[in-house]
């Protein structure tokens, strides 16, 4: 149907899509096993000539065994596979004849061809952007001269089909990226130019072979002028018609078409050829190096970015799709980059629209001033900002170092909240200048007519803070002096110094020197985005840094990422540096626990040991010696056939060890798992430990963040020398990721969180950054009373807990040689335990420990492993002394911080936010780690999971990353992203954990429940397969009693319209139910006068508006009386994430003819 000329264009525009949606499909087998076969080695049967197919094949060994191959295939078919075989081979050759024949079509179709073309032209973006329909496809649109032929039709040169040369932009863009088609080896630019100059060479050798008297000059020039366009056209411009198609010929282009394409090639096609293929392309390194990454009005307003406002599917866009697979790492950055920051510039405009009408801007009669009879807290009037410095250029830079101005803001008649707001900006934090003019052309009205005639946003600059000052100059932060009641006038002034753009102020300056008129003085507004979404700059930094870098990931994880390869290929049992045995420490609680986690496994105890002892195991992997190797693997593995390890290959070998007496105090016992986890949950610590990819599916309340936990702890006391960095999207995750961590055996020393979101750990420590520093000096201040408390008990004279340093030197000259002393006397022959115990040098250090420290009853042994752990508590001092030691020597805190973060800790933490923000201050302090553990995996996108495996730099060519663990849910949220063309058309909401998912790579599905009652958990149980529950749910009493006062587990509430009127949106997307909001509070209220602690009383909402609804109505009803208080949380689904609690109402709205129909969800025993 797809070729059949006598339908109309519209049916073919709907299979045009379809097979579009195939071909982004190709991880289903039924699909592949379809679409393979339309872009193989056969379709090179159309290629101009056997001459021109010849040279092809000649570029490898294996493009001629592939086409043999298939040749072979073609001879041993029946007749009617052999037609199928030719209606294969020749789809896309007749497809693509007919878009060339459309490209020219009359005028009576042009409007149905151009929308056809658009689509096809999509289609054939998505066959260049992926390498198994790339490799032999591109030859052949190369073979027609595709982009040339595009380039002089009748489509491309109308005015009107912006979005058309658009496209034909991003097809020439993939079809010329620098990568090898057949090998898929990503080429270099170096390489690229490499290529460019060998094709001169031949254009020259031709030249002066067959046009000797005409192309002399061309023949002897360099490279550099006769691949520049016009010099190149200047040169051929010479040859008549039929010398430009004789030398086509002779450099192997096409010269002729079939007759339906209705293509007559003359001289412009064929200088067209000649100059498109010759001219040399600028590397799409340099083009994103050029992008500016901060916005003004002309790319806010972009046509191409305004397009996207109203897509709705009937056309496609000229924007790069996030799908299975890429060309290169660089392809994958180039593809995040562009999507970034066209979302992140839609999210601006948003904003700025927003401010400019909650400002009402207001022209006077005579249309000259302007007033703003509205308000926003997130911008302010000012007068135009003053310019005091403007840096002269860098080296090798035509733009000024950088441009200092300053704002002067009136903060006089704001609230003192958001006064502070505006006085908190931080450096480097972004700010917008915004020219709001009357009497202009209004940029807001193409979405909403009505602002034609009202002022306009005229003009943006961004600027980014250097220090906000009082009205006096001076820095905001220093104490005021001469106060001493603690009061202080109202401040009135604020200064702002700032840096604006350096790119966009040379232009301006360029464009007033032309007489046009000067943008800075028009500026009379500045305005702010909230902190968390206005990180927009670093981040596109971050990723411009990274793209011309030429990053690479590990060798045993870049196919994978990629999306080539064995699917398997990462897993532990497919790497060759796979660890024979583990310490698993406390994983296991008892030996039916180690028995209960291996179903189906052979485990065997090892030596002497006998059945049924105690953890901790060391558990090692016996190969199954009857298991013989293939050996006619096929280096081509099937996805859908990809070999998984059988479990019975393979026996555990079981082996324990008596651990180290920590020492005689309390505090001294290690902290120990309580969790007995289930044999999924055991696959998936056992996996995690082990190096390679890990992918760890879990559904709600399967405990992802258990095992995360669990895993960690494997690492940090199995590879003492490694470093572990821990990722979440949330802070939230973070916060109940760190409060499972300190309450395993994790020295605190050794853990720091990066980012904001610590304050609202539950837990006594700081853990951020400085915090750390914090901690490390009130540890010293403990640990050098000990070190006194030590050299009093030995009678040792002098100040030895005085400092670090002391301590050291008082460790070496007293201590050392007193056990040395000991050791000596405890390991002669015939002593007496009596002896032992009376040479042993500290009791009166350790008369505070439990009584008796040494048992004279006990055996010989036992007390040399007391002493041994008296030893080891002393040692600790010592060595906690010596890591705190440099915070002594350092002065900075911004020093002590970074020595914290490359040296001393070993599990770091950060939002992924964070580490794009960060990601060159932190690789520049020369930062390394192993492994990279993430958590909500699911919910962040691709490029923020792919920059903090890169925040550190590459040795030997690549990262040197050992681990990679994803925990996260693809069935639950997705990554958030607002507008809906680059959500739905381009998948920007494609996390790499879902790709990962498609592409088959091998995931753990943890398969046992134990957060809901069973009668709720059937309301998602659908969702997964094989979702159990935890004995937990079937005995624990909460879950058996039902709730007071409620009648069922979870019911559905209709709330009908309150007081006349149901859902309303008083700003643009700010959805409030009042009538919900209410019902929610009398719940609330009817349980607390049933006895429900509030602390156990969740309330969520699906919209932020809804849940500041529910907030304020709690505050009037709930919040001054002591019999209700307030619930633990009032917040919206997406941030409750992964949280939990024991009662929880819901708002969940319908949405039904375009309004909403009003439910509330309650959820009880959660």
């Amino acid at each position: 149907m797809s070729i059949d000329q006598s339908l109309l264009t519209s049916s073919r525009l709907s299979i045009v899509s379809f097979i579009i949606s195939s071909f982004q499909s190709l991880e289903n087998v039924l699909i592949r096993k379809e679409c393979a076969p339309l872009v193989s080695i056969s379709i090179w049967h159309n290629l101009s000539s056997d001459d021109a197919r010849e040279q092809v094949l000649g570029k490898g060994p294996t493009l001629k065994k592939a086409w043999r191959a298939a040749a072979k295939r073609y001879d041993a078919a029946d007749e009617a596979a052999k037609a199928k075989m030719r209606f294969d081979r020749s789809w896309l050759y007749t497809m693509l004849l007919d878009f060339l024949q459309r490209l020219n079509g009359t005028e009576k179709d042009q409007v149905d061809n151009l929308r056809y073309c658009e689509r096809f032209l999509e289609f054939l973006v998505d066959l260049e952007s992926q390498l198994p329909t790339r490799r032999y496809v591109n030859t052949l649109l190369k073979d027609l001269n595709i982009l040339p032929v595009i380039r002089l039709s009748k489509l491309y040169r109308s005015s009107e089909n912006a979005l058309f040369r658009d496209l034909y932009n991003l097809l020439k863009h993939f079809a010329t990226f620098s990568i090898d088609d057949y090998t898929g080896e990503s080429l270099s630019p170096q390489a690229v130019y490499d290529t460019h100059c060998q094709e001169l060479a031949h254009l020259q050798r031709t030249s002066m072979k067959y046009f000797k008297d005409k192309l002399m000059i061309l023949a002897l020039s360099n490279y550099g002028s006769i691949e520049q366009r016009p010099e190149l056209e200047g040169q051929l411009s010479s040859l008549d018609d039929s010398e430009l198609r004789s030398l086509c010929s002779h450099l192997g282009f096409r010269t002729d078409y079939p007759k339906q394409c209705q293509i007559t090639p003359d001289r412009h096609l064929y200088l067209e050829i000649l100059l498109s293929f010759y001219e040399r392309k600028a590397p799409f390194q340099d083009a994103v190096s050029r992008l500016s990454i901060v916005p003004t009005e002309e790319n806010l307003y972009d046509p191409a970015l305004l397009r996207n406002e109203t897509y709705d599917g009937s056309k496609p866009l000229a924007i790069p799709k996030l799908n299975l697979q890429y060309l290169s790492l660089g392809d994958f950055l180039w593809r995040s980059f562009l999507l970034y920051r066209s979302e992140a510039f839609f999210q601006i405009r948003k904003d700025m629209e927003t401010i400019v009408k909650r400002m009402q801007p207001r022209a006077s009669r005579d249309g000259k001033s302007l007033t703003f009879d509205g308000f926003s807290r997130m911008a302010i009037p000012i007068s135009k900002p003053a310019i005091i410095e403007v840096a002269p250029p860098k080296v090798g830079f035509s733009n000024p170092a950088f441009v200092r101005a300053e704002i002067v803001i009136e903060v006089g008649r704001l609230a003192d909240h958001v006064r502070m707001e505006w006085e908190s900006l931080r450096p480097d934090d972004v700010v917008f200048l915004l020219a709001v003019q009357p009497g202009a052309a209004n940029k807001m009205a193409f979405q909403d007519p009505t602002l034609t005639d009202s002022p306009s946003l005229t003009h943006l600059r961004t600027a980014e803070i250097v220090q906000v000052l009082d009205e006096n100059g001076r820095p905001l932060r220093e104490p005021v002096s001469g106060q001493t009641n603690g009061h202080r006038s109202r401040p009135r002034i604020r200064r702002l110094l700032v840096n604006l753009d350096p790119d966009a102020f040379k232009v301006d300056k360029d464009r007033s020197m032309q007489g046009k008129p000067d943008i800075y003085p028009l500026v009379n507004v500045v305005a702010r985005r909230k902190g968390r979404e206005n990180n927009f700059k670093s981040i596109l930094e971050t990723m411009q840094r990274l793209i011309v870098s030429d990053i690479a990931l590990p060798s045993w994880l870049q196919d994978i990422f990629l999306g080539y390869g064995d699917p398997a290929g990462a897993r532990y049992t497919e790497l060759p540096n796979r660890l024979k045995s583990v310490d698993f420490r406390d994983t296991f609680l008892d030996w039916q626990h180690l028995i209960e986690s291996f179903p189906g496994t052979t485990i065997e105890p090892s030596g002497e040991e006998t059945s049924s002892f105690g953890p901790p195991y060391v558990l090692e992997y016996v190969e199954d010696s009857q298991k013989t190797p293939s050996t006619n693997a096929s280096k081509k593995r099937r996805r859908d056939q990809t070999e998984k390890k059988d479990k019975s290959s393979y026996s555990l070998r079981v082996s324990t060890y008596k651990p180290p007496n920590p020492g005689p105090y309390p505090v001294d016992a290690p902290k120990l798992n309580s969790v007995r986890f289930t044999p999924a949950q055991v696959e998936a610590i056992a996996s995690g430990t082990q190096p390679g990819l890990t992918i760890i599916v879990g559904p709600p309340g399967t405990g992802k963040t258990d095992v995360a936990t669990q895993i960690i702890n494997n690492l940090y006391h199995n590879f003492p020398n490694e470093r572990t960095l821990l990722v979440a999207h949330s802070n939230q995750a973070l916060n109940q990721l760190f409060q499972k961590i300190v309450a395993l055996d994790i020295d605190e020393r050794h853990l720091l969180r990066l980012g904001h979101g610590e304050e609202e750990l539950e837990t006594e420590s700081s853990y951020s950054k400085y915090g750390r520093v914090e901690s490390f000096l009130d540890n010293r201040n403990f640990y050098l009373s000990e070190v006194t408390r030590l050299a009093s008990s030995i009678g040792a004279q002098g100040a030895h807990g005085n400092s670090c340093e002391t301590a050291g030197y008082f460790n070496t000259v007293y201590i050392q040689p007193a056990w040395a002393k000991f050791w000596d006397q405890a390991r002669t022959e015939n002593i007496s335990l009596e002896e032992i115990i009376a040479a042993f040098p500290f009791h009166a250090y350790f008369s505070n420990a439990p009584q008796p420290v040494f048992d004279s009853s006990s055996p010989k042994e036992a007390v040399l492993d007391v002493a041994e752990g008296c030893q080891r508590h002393i040692d600790k001092i010592f060595s906690e002394l010596e890591d705190i030691r440099p915070f002594e020597i350092l002065r900075q805190p911004k020093d002590k911080a970074n020595y914290l973060l490359v040296k001393e800790a070993r599990i770091i933490a950060m939002t992924s936010t964070h580490a794009a923000m960060r990601r060159q201050e932190i690789a520049d302090l020369g930062f390394h780690y192993d492994n990279v553990v993430m958590e909500e995996a699911a919910q962040i996108t691709e490029i923020e999971s792919f920059i903090p495996s890169a925040l550190q730099t590459m040795k030997d060519g690549q990262l040197p990353l050992k681990r990679v663990v994803l925990c996260g849910d693809h069935l639950q949220n997705s990554p958030i992203i607002q507008n809906l063309a680059f959500r739905q058309y381009a998948h920007f909401e494609q996390s790499l954990f879902l790709r990962l998912v498609r592409l088959g790579v091998p995931v753990i599905i943890l398969d046992q429940q134990g957060r809901s009652r069973r009668s709720i958990a059937e309301l998602f149980r659908w969702r997964y397969k094989q979702l159990g529950d935890l004995p937990v749910v079937e005995t624990a009493d909460e879950f058996k009693q039902a709730n007071a006062g409620f009648q069922f587990d979870y019911q559905f509430i209709n709330v009908p319209d309150y007081q006349g009127a149901g859902e309303r949106e008083p700003t643009p997307h700010f959805i409030q139910n009042l009538g919900e909001a209410e019902y929610a509070v009398a719940l609330f209220q009817y349980m607390r006068l049933l006895g429900y602690p509030a602390s156990k009383i969740s309330i969520l909402a699906t919209y932020a508006g809804q849940t500041a609804l529910i907030k304020d109505v709690l505050n009037h009803r709930c919040a001054k009386n002591a019999l209700f208080g307030m619930p633990k949380i009032v917040t919206t689904v997406d941030k409750y994430q992964g949280e939990q609690n024991d009662c929880k109402s819901n708002f969940v709205y319908l949405f039904v003819n375009l309004f909403a129909k009003p439910f509330t969800d309650l959820e009880l025993q959660m």
